[in-house]
């Protein structure tokens, strides 16, 4: 089989693969998933709910809010949601039950109970239930009314009745795990990177200045992008916690973390190359000048940085010989600024400073892409 040939099914079988997650992520649907689990908690702890003994058979509609507040996106968030929900409720009982005791409610004691529940509430250590602990106070002080304490106890049950049954549903059926949304972000990063790579190579080759000038505008959408896959890591880290799923469905996320402090890294040295190219384009935002004899070199070395990232995100584990090849095109670049050194600093700066981001984009892949290399070749003595 020819180098072409396996160069064409490698890049058919990245493109298989990419193809596979993204049907596997749209098949599973987690909104969706999601949805249909709140709908499900909330309709079991209705049903469960009259059948509580004592003050709490008063109050059956607070189990339904229980269930619907306890439900995440993660088996974890979930559990902090019940938590943080309970604690809410249990301070706002108590900023309630103190003006009971000292004084009768009116206009001034539910006005203030609100305030310092809206204070206490902005705590750092309540996120995702602040609100409950002024509206529980208001709940207690003017819906419980005379009947405070049964309205109390009555409230906190029901509440909780809904959240274990949020829980038990999060925690049986499909408990989400989010490892495969945060591959295919990490995917998506490397491709966006590698065809902004092949487009800036390609506008060095086109007559100058170039026709085309999308890539010059992506500095704000990578940033995005850079975002987007370290949050999706972070939930899928998150997603793995106390989840059974994850003991069948292994993967190092430490790996995972690893590529995208390396992507990130990529990401702001690719902008930096996109900001020098803008300028020596369009005069901005900073005017430099690429000399005509440089532009090949370096639409040639900025091609194999890209083909790293594409053989990387293929998974074939066949890595060896674009980096052989990256680091053979900033060679012959070197070559060439040496050549045009007689030009003048002002002239070669530019391309300089381009050779520098591309020999450091290698230094920040090198870990990853070691890693995940098939054929590391031994370090000679």
């Amino acid at each position: 089989m020819s180098v072409s040939q396996k160069a064409s099914d490698r890049e058919e079988n990245g493109r298989r693969k990419r193809a596979a997650a993204r049907l596997k992520a749209g098949v599973q649907h987690p909104e969706l998933l999601l949805a249909a689990k709140a709908a499900l908690a909330v309709g079991i702890a209705w049903s469960i709910a009259p059948y509580l003994p004592g003050v709490a058979n008063d109050y059956p509609y607070y189990a339904p809010l229980g269930a619907l507040v306890s439900m995440a996106p993660t088996l974890m968030g979930s559990v902090k949601n019940g938590l943080q929900t309970v604690a809410g409720l249990a301070i706002g009982v108590l900023l309630a039950g103190t003006v009971i005791l000292l004084s009768e409610p009116n206009v001034f004691t539910i006005s203030l109970v609100v305030g310092i529940g809206f204070l206490i509430s902005g705590s750092r250590r309540i996120t995702t239930a602040r609100e409950f602990v002024p509206v529980t106070a208001l709940f207690v002080l003017i819906v419980g009314g005379p009947n405070a304490d049964s309205y109390s106890i009555g409230y906190l049950v029901q509440v909780c009745l809904g959240i274990s049954v949020g829980l038990a549903v999060n925690l049986l059926i499909l408990p989400p795990l989010r490892q495969d949304a945060a591959a295919a972000e990490l995917s998506r990063f490397r491709t966006t990177l590698a065809r902004h790579l092949r487009e800036i190579s390609e506008a060095l080759t086109e007559s100058w200045p170039p026709e085309h000038e999308v890539w010059a505008t992506r500095g704000d959408m990578l940033s995005r992008t850079a975002s987007e896959v370290r949050a999706a890591v972070m939930h899928a880290d998150e997603s793995r916690k106390g989840n059974p799923r994850a003991l069948i469905h292994r993967r190092d996320l430490l790996a995972a973390y690893d590529d995208v402090a390396a992507l990130e890294t990529v990401s702001f040295h690719v902008r930096n190359l996109t900001d020098v190219l803008a300028g020596a384009v369009w005069g901005d935002p900073l005017p430099v000048e690429v000399p005509a004899e440089l532009r090949p070199s370096l639409g040639a070395a900025i091609r194999s940085v890209a083909r790293i990232l594409d053989e990387w995100d293929s998974g074939t584990g066949v890595l060896a010989p674009p980096r052989d090849e990256a680091e053979a095109g900033l060679k012959s670049l070197r070559a060439e600024l040496e050549r045009q050194r007689h030009s003048g600093a002002e002239t070669i700066s530019a391309a300089s400073a381009i050779d520098m981001d591309l020999r450091r984009i290698l230094v920040a892949l090198r870990p990853s892409v070691e890693r995940d290399a098939e054929d590391i070749p031994t370090p000679a003595p």
